[in-house]
């Protein structure tokens, strides 16, 4: 059995791959999206936190990272995913619809003393952006070659044959024109959004994809693909690109 979780905003899409590709096989998909609410709970202080409204072990021997757990919290039952998209520790906790406010109450309660705070997708995508994770939608599509969006260290070639294997092994040994690369504006009142232009000796060589302000960082960052045709990744990296900001 699987378990997969998709972009909100392509979950049609992603059911409609699947079951394309389901063939012959006697292969049930089946949309629990309604069944379950997802609580994120992260941050420095996450395990201190978790192991205040739930007798499980969340030590990193227990419950390593990539890693999920049944587990029982407040008086419910949630399956807590060792995962974060913010770059810190914490854990995604899928607790079925009926008792997400409970445990939702549960959190809130026992995070008053250790300086727990709600945050909304502003928060989440200024963390993730810092540190340099890659948006579905935004810095990725279908489109893409993970080669390019750096993405290839979760591809596995050598594990037999599978659908988009020719196409990485192709960009292999092509080499890439192009990479998604982290942004920092040295100045940091300026905002970045998104789409704002790339330049490079005064040349447009490419869009912000992603953009936000870091406040760990102390200046507006974003993410954006810039050419790299014969181009070493220190080279890369040491060049000099401004940003067209309006206004």
């Amino acid at each position: 059995a699987y378990f997969l979780v998709v972009p909100g905003a392509t979950l049609q899409r992603d059911l409609a791959w699947l079951r394309k590709h389901v063939g012959e096989e006697f292969v049930v998909i089946t949309d629990v999206t309604a069944a379950e609410s997802v609580l994120c709970l992260m941050g420095p202080d996450a395990r201190k936190l978790i192991q205040k409204v739930s007798p499980n072990d969340f030590s990193n021997e227990a419950h390593p990272f990539g890693t999920f757990q049944e587990i029982e919290i407040g008086m419910g039952l949630a399956r807590a995913h060792r995962v974060t998209y913010v770059g810190e520790l914490g854990w995604e906790l899928y607790v079925s619809t009926d008792q997400a406010a409970h445990v939702f109450e549960a959190i809130e309660e026992a995070g008053a003393d250790v300086g727990l705070k709600l945050c909304g997708l502003h928060t989440l995508d200024s963390c993730r952006i810092e540190k340099a994770f890659r948006h579905f939608g935004h810095d990725i599509t279908d489109e893409d070659n993970v080669l390019e969006a750096g993405l290839g260290f979760a591809v596995k070639t050598a594990k037999g044959d599978f659908i988009g294997r020719d196409a990485v092994l192709k960009k292999k040994e092509a080499g890439v024109s192009r990479r998604l690369v982290q942004f920092r504006l040295k100045d940091p009142q300026p905002l970045l959004f998104h789409n704002e232009a790339i330049l490079r000796d005064g040349k447009i060589v490419g869009p912000i994809t992603s953009g936000n302000y870091g406040h760990y960082l102390g200046g507006a960052i974003g993410l954006g693909y810039v050419p790299c045709q014969g181009q070493s990744e220190a080279d890369l990296l040491a060049s000099s690109y401004e940003i067209e900001i309006a206004g």
